[in-house]
């Protein structure tokens, strides 16, 4: 189990301030508008260098799926309910049943408010993917903004 008293986390962009937006309360609408699509920016360079890593994701995803497995979405805080978010949103959009499920640290409850601590667990998280049978043929995918979640 990781001691998250040891794990440094200070270089990490997602547990630091964004220099750009400390003074958001004294912006113009207009300047506030500039910034914040000037990070979006930042968002679709980083999805295109990544594009290899997601096209190997989503085949795994396919074989998954051709073979009686699954999508599992799990993730904490934000993470996972952005995960619920997407699984939820694929039965209207790709007509899925039970082929995508979504799982948020701290339970259906910390959909709605947080619950602290519950990203740290890894005995949870084995049990939240227990309780959905997550088997071989499933896929699981970890939704971590910084990318050290247990």
């Amino acid at each position: 189990m990781i001691d998250m008293n040891e794990v440094k986390i200070d270089h990490l962009k997602t547990e630091s301030r964004n220099p750009r937006t400390l003074k958001l309360d004294t912006m113009s609408t207009m300047e506030l508008l500039r910034i914040m699509n000037e990070e979006d920016q930042k968002v679709i360079d980083a999805v295109k260098e990544a594009l290899p890593q997601i096209e190997k994701c989503i085949q795994l995803v396919i074989h998954a799926l051709n073979n009686n497995g699954r999508l599992i979405y799990i993730g904490a805080g934000t993470s996972g309910r952005l995960g619920i978010l997407d699984a939820v949103e694929c039965v209207p959009t790709f007509s899925t049943t039970d082929e995508v499920i979504g799982i948020i640290a701290g339970g259906e409850k910390a959909f709605v408010r947080a619950v602290e601590g519950a990203e740290d667990s890894e005995e949870l998280a084995v049990k939240d993917l227990e309780a959905v049978n997550a088997g071989e043929n499933d896929v699981i995918v970890g939704i971590a903004a910084s990318g050290r979640t247990p």
